[in-house]
């Protein structure tokens, strides 16, 4: 592949001269594309924008750690708790078996989570990026000479009011390169209540305006590799948009549980390295059974085949090696015969409409599901 101009957006700038030594831009992160233009990314003839690769191989560690919730009276002892735990882990992770290039953490490992805490409680506990427990783990990325990815309810000053669920990728020099924000929530599934973090899809023109529509389908371009983060489930098609532009390595997050076929089909139909990263059991966790869904952690190869699997749902870790310069070399995008089926993806509208966290931000679960009780396009 022929690497990409070096371009700089305010997504990869973000923390320019906000400590960690400043965020990295990268060549090819996501553009200034203007709303409703074409993704500047996507090529015509299967090949796909890169930056020179550091290494031809590298290792990848997949952390199964457990979650633990904060208590929102008090959130500041548990939050070093299990900031310390992470750092732990990170030391236990590079202490036998080699060096391990990147280390993937779930969704929750400094806040946990609670279905309990309303907006308040939750933009209490969410953390800065970057802020100190990024500060920490930068310190820990540097020490170990390897990138970290990890998740965490997350406060932004462009986005007051809003709760965000932040995925983060950290480079080996404790910068941060991007900042993931969660696609979309699923809704009408919970008994009682919905999700009210506030995702891409909830204030999707907005998004758009601020960063770029590049930014709405992020490839991460970086010397491991084009790395893709999410935490949502059962979106095929999202992550068959991530791999015609370029993904490569794709590290899903979940919490509670998770349907493998849907991570391994992610491989398999796209030819893609996938790893998913799911909590481990996790005792003293509020209103919840111990396993809560745990365990499961796993890593797949291009052809779907299973790299390494948690033999267990207490903390562990699952490693592979990731030879991704030979990958490369033979890798295109996805061969995806649109001609057949674009008019009818076209003329199809989804559940729910955009944009429904834009003028009013729910104060807890049960507001939540209020406010989107007629919000729903279907019959």
């Amino acid at each position: 592949m022929t690497d990409d101009p070096t371009r700089v957006s305010r997504r990869a700038a973000f923390g320019a001269g906000l400590g960690l030594a400043g965020a990295l831009a990268l060549p090819g992160a996501a553009s200034a594309a203007t709303k409703g233009a074409a993704t500047p990314d996507l090529r015509p003839d299967g090949t796909y924008a890169t930056v020179p690769l550091a290494t031809p191989a590298w290792t990848l560690g997949v952390v199964q750690s457990r979650v633990m919730a904060l208590d929102a009276r008090s959130p500041e002892k548990r939050k070093r708790e299990n900031l310390e735990h992470m750092l732990f882990l990170i030391d236990a992770a590079q202490g036998y078996g080699g060096k391990k290039d990147l280390l993937f953490f779930h969704e929750f490992p400094i806040t946990g989570y609670s279905y309990e805490w309303d907006r308040k409680d939750a933009l209490k506990v969410a953390i800065d990026i970057p802020g100190p427990e990024t500060e920490a783990l930068a310190k820990k990325a540097r020490e170990h000479g390897c990138w970290l990815v990890f998740g965490s309810y997350a406060r932004d000053p462009d986005w007051p009011n809003h709760l965000l669920s932040i995925t983060s990728v950290m480079d080996d020099r404790g910068r941060i390169v991007d900042r993931h924000w969660k696609a979309r929530n699923i809704k009408g599934v919970f008994v009682g209540f919905e999700l009210f973090t506030t995702t891409i899809h909830d204030v999707l023109d907005r998004y758009v305006e601020m960063y770029g529509r590049d930014a709405v389908v992020p490839v991460t371009r970086t010397p491991l590799g084009n790395i893709c983060t999410s935490s949502i489930q059962r979106e095929p098609e999202y992550f068959r948009a991530m791999a015609m532009k370029g993904g490569e390595i794709f590290l899903r997050t979940a919490s509670g549980g998770f349907t493998p076929a849907d991570m391994q089909a992610t491989s398999l139909y796209n030819g893609v390295y996938t790893a998913v990263c799911n909590n481990a059991a996790s005792p003293n966790n509020g209103l919840y059974f111990e396993d809560a869904g745990g365990g499961g952690s796993a890593i797949y190869g291009p052809r779907g085949e299973e790299l390494d699997k948690a033999a267990t749902s207490f903390e562990t870790l699952v490693t592979a090696r990731i030879p991704i310069a030979e990958f490369r070399a033979r890798h295109r995008q996805p061969n995806v015969h649109t001609d057949l089926f674009l008019p009818e993806f076209e003329a199809y509208r989804s559940r729910h409409p955009a944009n429904l966290f834009t003028a009013y931000q729910p104060t807890d679960g049960k507001d939540a599901q209020r406010w989107l009780a007629d919000k729903s396009r279907w019959k």
